[in-house]
């Protein structure tokens, strides 16, 4: 593992030598040896669905786990989409002149080496590579067992076109020691290693947070919650909250509690019950919910649980205070919604709320590089620091001062 990471260390020199120019068209040459290569991935796509039939992982893991022709040429357009977005690096973030006569630039630059611990979904390897390199950056990767085969193939074509334009393909690479010994080896990796990016189930953030001595950037659960005010569009409730749970369940950003207004509750629940029959939604409810439509109970547990599947809480409470205090109590800082026509209700929400995203009648869905104009993401930050919400490419550079004097000293 030391050696291993001494080679990524080490081919971090020269990617400052590749000017934004290189690295856009190399980008879009590992844009397009995906398409050329899709067989071959889908072909190791169809080992590791084997296993997880074999293994009886959910359908949710299963569909994350899934790539097809769509998928894989979605993994394209994500890294062209990168390499179009500006360049991150070198920008002057501020400067001014000092009463001494020094001239400060603050510069954006690369963090250096960022390992990044990521499950189930393959595509991860692709979007996280493109964006390190776009910024610059070395990215190790330690994806999922059950992505094994999937993640190998990808990062074998991603590395091929580091090779053909003469550079190391220690700049993207998968660790050798996939195994739990490799890890906790890996976010100890101080002396090599910058940051690590761990994204996943709650037990893997536990354990990095834990452990790791590189700092670490959370991108932790998705508890994600939609608010049904007294004043909301009703129409337009009920369809937000359908996508926000059933669109995709076994993502963070998809919706596992409801609140509902106790002042329309009567009217909104028999009409969500429908909606959500239609989807096939197991629903479960607090008391007050389970007076007006038929659910199974839910429980405190329930609340700080995300299933990742079609299932659904329901609770009704007192207001936007009543939703803000479930919120504060079983958020985990991710993406939240209301859905009201009150402005004034709508601006105590997003004040109230302390979370990466914040929504005001929009689908928690909505919480994802892609759809936030990043072309891709590291993932979901819930940390406050450094970065937050969808961690695209700014969000893997930090700064430094230059200083230009004239023989000045103190």
């Amino acid at each position: 593992m030391e050696i291993f990471l001494q080679e990524a260390k080490a081919s971090s020199r020269v990617l400052s030598t590749l000017s934004a120019a290189d690295k856009n068209r190399i980008l879009r040459e590992m844009a397009q040896a995906l398409r050329i290569n899709t067989s071959d991935i889908l072909k190791a796509n169809a080992l590791d669905m084997q296993d997880a039939e074999t293994n009886n992982l959910t359908s949710a893991l299963k569909d994350r786990l899934l790539l097809d022709e769509g998928r894989v040429d979605g993994m394209a357009v994500a890294i062209e989409e990168i390499a179009a977005l500006k360049e991150p690096v070198g920008r002057v973030l501020d400067g001014w002149v000092t009463e001494d006569g020094l001239k400060i630039e603050k510069v954006s630059v690369p963090i250096g080496v960022i390992g990044i611990i990521f499950e189930s979904r393959p595509n991860v390897t692709s979007d996280t590579a493109a964006l390190s390199f776009k910024s610059s950056n070395v990215c190790v990767l330690k994806g999922g067992k059950e992505a094994q085969y999937s993640n190998e193939a990808i990062a074998k074509v991603l590395q091929s076109v580091l090779k053909s334009n003469d550079l190391p393909e220690a700049l993207i690479s998968l660790i050798p020691d996939a195994s739990r010994e490799g890890v906790a080896k890996l976010i100890k990796m101080d002396k090599y290693v910058d940051l690590i990016v761990p994204r996943g189930g709650e037990g893997l953030i536990r354990y990095v947070s834990d452990n790791a001595t590189v700092p670490v950037v959370k991108h932790d659960k998705g508890q994600c919650h939609t608010y049904i005010d007294e004043d909301a569009n009703v129409e337009n409730a009920i369809a937000i909250a359908i996508n926000a749970k059933v669109q995709r369940p076994g993502v963070c950003n998809s919706m596992e509690t409801l609140l509902v207004d106790e002042a329309i509750a009567e009217e909104v629940l028999p009409q969500l019950k429908v909606a959500f029959d239609e989807a096939h939604t197991e629903l479960k409810g607090c008391e007050r919910t389970q007076k007006s439509i038929e659910v199974a109970p839910a429980t405190e547990k329930d609340y700080d649980t995300e299933y990742l599947a079609n299932i659904l809480n329901i609770r009704v409470v007192d207001g936007v205070n009543g939703a803000i205090e479930h919120i504060i109590q079983h958020g985990s800082g991710h993406s939240e919604a209301i859905i009201t026509e009150n402005i004034t209700t709508a601006e105590a929400f997003l004040n109230g709320i302390d979370a990466a995203c914040v929504y005001v009648n929009a689908s928690t869905r909505f919480t994802d590089g892609g759809a936030f104009g990043f072309g891709a993401e590291v993932g979901i930050s819930t940390n406050k620091l450094h970065a937050r919400g969808p961690m695209g490419i700014e969000g893997l550079t930090t700064y430094k001062f230059k200083i230009y004097g004239s023989g000045q000293i103190r």
